[in-house]
């Protein structure tokens, strides 16, 4: 099957490199044209210049991007339109660990955690609908965690924000169908998948990445850490029109680890 989000329009917030980066090759690669947008304006600029060269100079565009900015979200939104032409696929990716349990995290720290995970996603909702409306069929796709599914004692900021986008996805898609819209909005959870917010975790414990990537993967019971087409391959679904019944529910990518 080819061409699976063909003319498709695409915002992915955290492009520059992980799950954003392969998700936007993967959604280039089935016909859609893609924003990159990224704190890292130069890595997503570079990003999007890989993907050009493989599939042809409109493909791909990269802009730099504070997600935790109401004003940026503004001047994003625009860019994507003037662009793009509009946008059809909006994929909240940007996110960060939170480090510390009850007793160390810090408020600074919490507060940072839910700017970045949860603000970022009302804001880019907020201000892409109205041109998503005129952009329809259209899917919202919200990159959340297994960790919004099941807790742990260790990090209690980061279950708690990726649990509040969980529910807001719920919101939103509640939302879109009471307008009458062919907008639907989608959570993605996955587990320990291997992209730089992983080699934070693994540069945390003073270990080699080797020894601590095998004890997550012991953890999983397909036995395997994910790689980020694992999870880029289920936001392609979510945003083509094969999830065109699929509105308000999570996609669990977590190797069966939610099972028991």
């Amino acid at each position: 099957m080819a061409g699976r989000v063909e003319g498709k329009l695409a915002l992915i917030t955290g492009g520059a490199q992980g799950l954003g980066a392969a998700t936007g090759r993967r959604l280039v690669e089935e016909g859609a044209r893609v924003v990159l947008s990224d704190l890292n304006g130069d890595r997503a600029a570079e990003t999007a210049a890989a993907i050009c060269a493989d599939h042809g100079q409109d493909a791909a565009y990269a802009i730099a991007h504070d997600v935790a900015d109401p004003e940026d979200w503004e001047r994003v939104i625009a860019f994507t339109q003037d662009t793009l032409g509009g946008i059809s696929v909006l994929v909240n990716n940007a996110g960060i660990g939170i480090r510390g349990d009850i007793e160390t995290c810090t408020l600074e720290d919490w507060r940072r955690g839910f700017a970045v995970n949860v603000d970022s996603i009302f804001l880019g909702c907020q201000r892409a609908l109205p041109i998503m409306a005129d952009n329809q069929p259209g899917s919202i796709v919200n990159i959340s965690s297994i960790a919004g599914l099941i807790a742990s004692e260790t990090m209690p900021a980061y279950n708690a924000s990726k649990a509040a986008v969980w529910m807001l996805s719920k919101s939103i898609a509640l939302h879109c169908a009471k307008k009458g819209w062919n907008i639907r909005c989608n959570s993605v959870h996955p587990t320990f998948v291997d992209t730089p917010i992983l080699d934070g975790i693994v540069a945390n414990t003073g270990r080699e990445k080797d020894v601590v990537m095998g004890k997550l993967a012991r953890q999983i019971p397909l036995g395997r850490v994910g790689e980020p087409v694992d999870i880029a391959n289920g936001v392609l679904y979510l945003a083509s029109d094969e999830s065109k019944f699929m509105t308000g529910a999570e996609l669990k990518l977590d190797g069966g680890i939610s099972a028991p």
